[in-house]
């Protein structure tokens, strides 16, 4: 049974998503460092090129070949700009689930990238890979990655409480950890059904990216 994601490319007609690699190394710093991404992400702040590129190069890389997740570069189809990451994590090939989660940079949101490249995921996941679950969590204060969790169909299934430490700028300017909570959302195959008519459908799988 096969335990590692292949290295493929996904596309819609407004996005691809595709391996990261290290001409995203600039971009993927500036999204990091990104006040949002920062408050809701266990990101290290400052964010530099050296960690993107260690996490281009090292990281991503090591996860999918030791069968623990997946790493997308998500880009706009017609510019090619680095607009976000899909990651998958937690990966258990027994039960074929995984953790889904994702960032959207600063200058390219409300375009509803982060609900279009989560969708196009989760039906490569069920679809080509014959996964069964995908679960995502969200921090309780997160209310915009709530929206995509329900646009893309997941059901929420309760709440961990006292799971999750955001962050906060204190006054001086630096950040401050705090603890809230994490609400635990699920996607299941059937739960896909329905969805197709409020977001774009279909997807292209390329494999072997070079």
């Amino acid at each position: 049974m096969t335990s590692t994601f292949p290295n493929v490319s996904i596309s819609t007609e407004r996005l691809v998503l595709r391996p990261l690699d290290e001409d995203d190394v600039a971009a993927l710093a500036a999204m990091m460092n990104d006040e949002q991404v920062a408050a809701w992400t266990s990101v290290p702040q400052p964010f530099t090129e050296d960690g993107a590129r260690t996490w281009i190069t090292e990281y991503a890389p090591a996860e999918r070949t030791e069968g623990r997740g997946l790493d997308f570069a998500v880009t706009e189809f017609l510019t090619q700009r680095l607009v976000g990451v899909i990651q998958l994590g937690k990966t258990n090939w027994r039960v074929r689930s995984t953790e889904l989660s994702y960032i959207i940079a600063p200058w390219a949101r409300g375009e509803g990238y982060a609900s279009e490249a989560a969708l196009v995921t989760a039906r490569w996941l069920f679809s080509d890979q014959k996964f069964e679950r995908i679960e995502l969590r969200t921090a309780a204060d997160n209310t915009a990655s709530q929206q995509v969790a329900q646009k893309i169909g997941c059901i929420s299934e309760g709440v961990l409480r006292n799971a999750c430490i955001a962050r906060s700028r204190a006054e001086d300017g630096t950040w401050t950890d705090v603890r809230t909570d994490f609400i635990v959302w699920s996607l299941l195959p059937e739960d896909l059904e329905g969805v197709g008519g409020r977001l774009p459908d279909g997807f292209t799988s390329f494999g072997d990216w070079n």
